[in-house]
């Protein structure tokens, strides 16, 4: 037995006296959009983008501050030390010549008579050496070597085949160095070889 047909469920409106359907009337349409408009997402992914490029410059520049102001203060300690060792130079240079002073009177008395004299000279004279030594002060070893103009002040010349060329006979004055440099070149006599004049030249001051 066939089922009795149903009619489709009426709505009656009371505001416009007319039957609506029951289901909604944006059932099937496209929701209303919750989030902004593309543009304004856009405009915020711009301006986001660009906040960050100018975090990152101002990181880099923070950087770069920082690396110029340690180089800054690593010249200035440096200039400082220098400035400080040029001082020490000074001084060790003008007290050199006491050193030759205490060396001659040293050499000068080889009389028994005057042995204790020489030991209180001694003593002295090493006291003022090790204070200078302390502070960089080096002699320059040449006794027995080869000639080098960079430390050496040869003004005597000796013609001998006994030795090497540019040997060094006898040192007439020391010489010192400061931390590499030369404050007095070593004063030397050094030998030449017989024959060898055009060498010689070398030797000469």
């Amino acid at each position: 037995m066939a089922e009795p047909k149903r009619e489709e469920e009426k709505i009656f409106s009371y505001d416009t006296g007319e039957s609506a359907s029951s289901a909604p009337s944006f059932l099937g349409e496209d929701s209303p959009p919750g989030g902004p408009a593309p543009g304004e997402e856009s405009a915020l992914a711009v301006e986001i983008a660009k906040l960050r490029a100018e975090k990152e410059d101002l990181l880099q520049t923070l950087v770069r501050r920082q690396a110029d102001f340690e180089n800054y203060r690593k010249r200035i300690e440096r200039d400082r030390h220098e400035e400080g060792r040029r001082g020490v130079e000074r001084l060790i240079a003008d007290l050199i010549p006491v050193l030759d002073g205490f060396d001659r009177a040293l050499h000068s008395h080889d009389d028994p008579a005057y042995e204790e004299y020489r030991k209180g000279l001694m003593l002295i004279r090493k006291q003022l050496w090790d204070a200078l030594a302390r502070h960089g002060l080096e002699r320059i070893d040449a006794a027995g070597k080869l000639f080098d103009p960079h430390v050496h002040q040869a003004i005597e010349r000796t013609e001998s085949n006994e030795h090497p060329d540019g040997y060094i006979l006898h040192v007439f004055q020391d010489g010192y160095m400061f931390y590499g440099r030369v404050l007095r070149p070593a004063i030397v006599r050094v030998v030449v070889h017989s024959g060898e004049g055009a060498n010689s030249d070398a030797y000469a001051n």
